[in-house]
């Protein structure tokens, strides 16, 4: 047995949590914890006082997923002052071995340890286990990576993709592009503009804007105190969840036009990223939003949108496409990358 610490870390919240690996290297939770991240001067601390709190040894190994970009196994948050490099939290918690990893990558290696419960399957596919796999993930941003089976098992490798551009499709998507060049004053959309949180907000100020559905006073009220807020780092109001909420229970045209945009525009985008690795390996997508919206993903226009890519529409066809519905699932990744340092 070896005892293994994970970490999720962001620039709201940061969850440990300790892991016990046997010889096959299944794993199981000891404890987990939940901290604020802004109450803690670094990450060092923060693992101290989590050890110390359940009189736990010192892990042999750690894997953190980091909420922003890792550059040689040092990582600085967007949101907070902390500056991570591995080699210093070895030498300061006595770790032999620390990896920080980007958070999506984590997701990969999660996807890995996922079981039947953890996962809806949208279309089943012909699996190829020897395939790649695909993952894709809207949230904050949109994450996209993929795995790659090699004689040592997966290994995961990150991309920037979600930075690519956004590719309208129809006369509406169309004009969306250009509100948001006109609305932002830029030369260039990328499609994470449009398939994310910020994504969903964006779509809604455009039909708003443009009157195709008359605005609610309820959600208005959430779109207006949010834009108002702009340029805060702390908001009052999250509207991507509040247009999501109302548009699943059937009550605000405008924010159900707003969510069906997002959702064919998601699907064209997993449907791109499919054509280019052909993932027969499975398709995940993850990021939080999915799940949260499943009935919505369910329904059709997600598949279709996926799959209109003219010759090509046989081959994403047989693509196994899973939503991730376990939002734990960096987490284990990050458990997976520990025991293999």
């Amino acid at each position: 047995m070896s005892l293994l610490l994970a970490g999720d870390i962001g620039g709201t919240k940061t969850i440990l949590r300790l892991v016990e690996a046997s010889a096959t290297q299944q794993l199981h939770t000891l404890h987990e914890e939940r901290y604020p991240s802004g109450d803690f001067s670094d990450l060092v601390p923060m693992v101290q006082q989590f050890l110390a709190t359940f009189n736990a040894p010192t892990p042999e190994k750690a894997c953190f997923a980091i909420a922003g970009p890792v550059v040689d196994n040092t990582a600085k948050l967007t949101n907070l002052t902390w500056f991570l490099e591995a080699e210093n939290l070895e030498q300061e918690l006595g770790i032999d071995h620390v990896s920080l990893i980007n958070d999506f990558a984590a997701v990969g290696y999660g996807v890995l340890g996922l079981s039947e419960k953890d996962i809806h399957t949208l279309q089943t596919g012909k699996i190829n286990p020897e395939a790649p796999v695909a993952i894709i993930g809207a949230g904050t941003g949109l994450g996209q990576g993929f795995l790659i089976k090699q004689a040592d098992g997966y290994h995961v490798f990150p991309s920037e993709g979600g930075h690519a551009d956004f590719a309208p499709r129809t006369e509406l998507e169309f004009l969306l592009l250009k509100y948001l060049l006109d609305k932002h004053d830029i030369q260039r959309v990328s499609v994470e503009r449009v398939v994310s949180g910020q994504g969903i907000v964006s779509i809604y100020q455009f039909l708003r804007d443009k009157k195709i559905a008359p605005e609610s006073t309820e959600v208005g009220q959430i779109v207006r105190t949010w834009e108002q807020q702009a340029g805060r780092r702390e908001k009052t109001v999250d509207p991507s969840a509040a247009i999501a909420s109302v548009a699943l229970e059937g009550r605000d045209r405008l924010c159900e036009q707003t969510m069906q945009l997002f959702v064919e525009a998601y699907g064209a985008e997993a449907g791109n990223l499919a054509l280019k690795l052909l993932p027969y390996g499975g398709l995940y997508i993850a990021g939080g939003i999915a799940a949260k919206i499943l009935p919505l993903m369910q329904e059709g226009s997600f598949l279709f949108s996926f799959s209109q890519k003219g010759r090509m529409r046989s081959l994403l066809e047989d693509v196994p496409i899973h939503i991730v519905l376990n939002p734990q699932v960096g987490l284990i990744g990050a458990a997976i990358c520990a025991v293999r340092l």
